[in-house]
């Protein structure tokens, strides 16, 4: 019985063009960017220009590039954005990640769509109806276990793309309102402040004090590498990787560490389930050993991808603590000026060392000298770059944040991506003809004109054909089989075997260019299906009038403005989460006979924040009002920044817009 075969996308992110083509190199089948405005990383914007060049590099490997336009957008903001749709159309980008439904209302190009996660995609009603309106792609929420996402799969055809690695928003995405509310800077609009970084104490109904000063909204980092076959089965074909304001080293290795995971599902197949194809072309060799560890995390969790569990939180410290490394054995007590690790593994000159104080709080040090073994066998004496701090005592467990030699690796040339070609060599009227043949069954033929005289060595000129050639260094190109159909062997110059093979190569870099198709535009089905509800309150973020007009158009009867809008001032939602710090202190009523579901208390210094517990659906909300400063703006007119001009890609234009 022969299984169907499914295509298995890698999705790494780019900050910026540069770091979008390194992920290309190092095995990404699609990387996704934002352009100069509309993004929800308002950090990390790249001109048009600069999205085009990583496009020229990725379609090389039929690889793709798709741009984030995923923030909520003000009337005013929607002819720029639609503007400069047509500009990332233009540039030759395969496809948009959209929040705002408004945009589907615009005269747009024939581009695909992809559903951000920000459209808090739960279920197979919002799943189906998503690409029942035109998205091919759809970002499902963090929070979905594999049943969940097998449950979509059955609902929809379109494909899914599920987070695998990188920070953790502990709000379902698109429903955290707390940055708008406290500061004036909305997570849906691409400023999120980060509250859920922040500490916090923990106090019951009575004011009763559970924990004090923990990072209580703070998860641990995605990590599925142990799930990647479970989700592939369960329906998922994106696997996407978290981090558009990551450095290199970040994108470099986990894209590598990914890039290994699914190549051996793709080439190891179960023996009763199906088979898999990567979505791009091309081998990448690695000239370093990926290590997920070695990366910036704040410990790594599955999150709720087998259900949940404890163990999701990182409480103690948003910072990355590190690797464990060894213990302290011995201090200098007189001058302070080193101490003694037993250590697992060498620490080098210039790594980073983490330890928790007595206090429980993180702290560490740059390794000025590492002397092997200088407290003794398997023990390292290290001489720090600074004072030693006085809380750092013998028996301490330290960590390793930053392993200088591994990042020295991934500085420089860390990959290489090299297409298959077979080449056959042949004679035709007025001499040879080379035809090169790539793995995707791309052709190219380049022809030699010469008089063609026998070699007084045919093994030797063998010899030369090959080596000849092979020289693909400079390409993206590896050689595979070289047929010769040759009647007899001639002697030719290496300098006409260099110049034919030089002139193929180029003729399939430009067909391979040409045989590029982009993916096409889904078409919305007519008549227009029903969203699942015919009320939306402000957590569906309708912020513009064509979005309402959607809505309206899909059957909703009442529609009311977005969070951002500020006229939500009472107490309200300001985030929804699966996260509840009630099964995090063993205070689940679900789990503990007697506990009731009372409100509890989140405080940060002057702020207070009420926790009220959905025990029907396990979630938690995070209750508060909007700050009076705050919510006098809704009635003003602001200039909004955007990274925008016709003519002139990722130049600034200022348009007005309410806020």
């Amino acid at each position: 019985m022969s299984h169907p075969c499914h295509t298995l996308e890698l999705l790494a992110p780019a900050k910026t063009a540069d770091f979008g083509i390194e992920a290309i190199n190092h095995g990404a089948d699609a990387v996704y960017i934002g352009g100069p405005a509309f993004g929800a990383r308002s950090a990390a914007d790249n001109t048009v220009e600069d999205i085009a060049r990583l496009v020229q590099h990725a379609h090389r490997y039929h690889a793709e590039v798709f741009v984030a336009t995923n923030t909520i957008l003000f009337d005013a903001e929607l002819e720029p954005a639609r503007k400069l749709i047509w500009q990332l159309y233009d540039a030759g980008v395969d496809a948009l990640i959209v929040q705002d439904m408004g945009l589907l209302e615009l005269d747009l190009p024939p581009i695909q769509l992809h559903a951000s996660t920000q459209t808090d995609i739960r279920d197979a009603s919002k799943a189906r109806f998503l690409q029942d309106v035109g998205f091919s792609q759809i970002v499902l929420a963090r929070e979905l276990s594999l049943n969940d996402v097998k449950k979509i799969a059955a609902a929809t055809t379109c494909q899914l793309e599920y987070f695998v690695h990188g920070a953790l928003c502990v709000a379902f995405s698109g429903q955290c309102y707390i940055s708008h509310a406290h500061t004036g800077r909305s997570a849906n609009r691409g400023e999120c402040s980060q509250a859920c970084r922040l500490p916090y104490d923990l106090k019951d109904k009575d004011g009763n004090t559970i924990a004090s000063q923990q990072h209580m909204l703070s998860m641990k980092d995605n990590n599925q590498s142990a799930n990647l076959r479970a989700l592939a089965s369960a329906g998922i074909s994106s696997f996407k990787i978290e981090g558009r304001y990551k450095d290199l080293s970040y994108v470099k290795n986990i894209t590598a560490h990914y890039r290994t995971l699914l190549d051996e599902i793709i080439e190891h197949p179960d023996a009763d389930g199906p088979t898999y194809r990567r979505a791009s072309s091309g081998r990448t060799t690695f000239l370093f050993t990926p290590q997920a560890d070695k990366t910036f995390n704040r410990g790594y969790t599955d999150y709720f991808a087998n259900d949940r569990r404890h163990g999701i939180e990182a409480f103690e410290s948003p910072k990355f603590v590190g690797e464990p490394i060894g213990r302290v054995t011995k201090i200098d007590t007189k001058g302070r000026k080193f101490f003694d690790v037993e250590r697992s593994s060498p620490i080098h000159n210039a790594d980073g060392l983490t330890w928790y104080t007595p206090k429980g709080e993180l702290t560490g040090l740059r390794v000025n000298r590492s002397e092997p073994n200088g407290g003794g066998e398997g023990i390292d004496r290290i001489f720090p770059s600074e004072p030693l701090p006085s809380d750092l005592v013998p028996g301490t467990s330290v960590f390793r944040n930053h392993d200088h030699e591994f990042e020295r690796a991934l500085e420089k040339k860390s990959a290489e991506r090299r297409i298959r070609v077979d080449a056959q060599l042949a004679v035709n009227g007025d001499g040879l003809t080379l035809t090169l043949r790539d793995e995707d069954g791309v052709t190219a033929t380049a022809t030699l004109a010469a008089a063609l005289e026998p070699a007084q060595n045919a093994e030797r000129a063998l010899a030369t054909l090959h080596e000849h050639l092979g020289k693909l260094g400079n390409t993206i190109f590896t050689l595979g089989a070289v047929t010769i159909d040759l009647p007899t062997m001639p002697f030719l110059p290496a300098g006409q075997l260099n110049a034919l093979r030089r002139d193929a190569i180029e003729q399939l870099e430009s067909a391979r260019i040409g045989a590029h198709a982009r993916p096409p535009r889904a078409a919305a089905v007519e008549p227009p299906v029903p969203y699942p509800q015919d009320a939306l309150t402000y957590l569906a973020n309708v912020l513009n009038d064509k979005a309402r007009a959607f809505y309206a158009r899909h059957g909703v009867k009442l529609i009311d403005a977005a969070f951002e809008e500020n006229q939500e001032t009472d107490d309200v939602s300001l985030m929804i989460t699966k996260h509840c710090l009630r099964y995090s202190f063993n205070l689940c009523p679900k789990e503990v006979k007697g506990i009731r579901p009372d409100p509890m208390q989140l405080v940060n210094g002057n702020e207070t924040l009420t926790l009220r517990f959905d025990c029907k659906r396990c979630e938690m909300h995070v209750v508060g009002a909007m700050k009076p400063h705050i919510a006098k703006m809704r009635d003003t007119v602001v200039a909004q920044k955007v990274s925008f001009f016709p003519n002139k890609p990722g130049s600034d234009k200022t348009v007005a817009a309410r806020n």
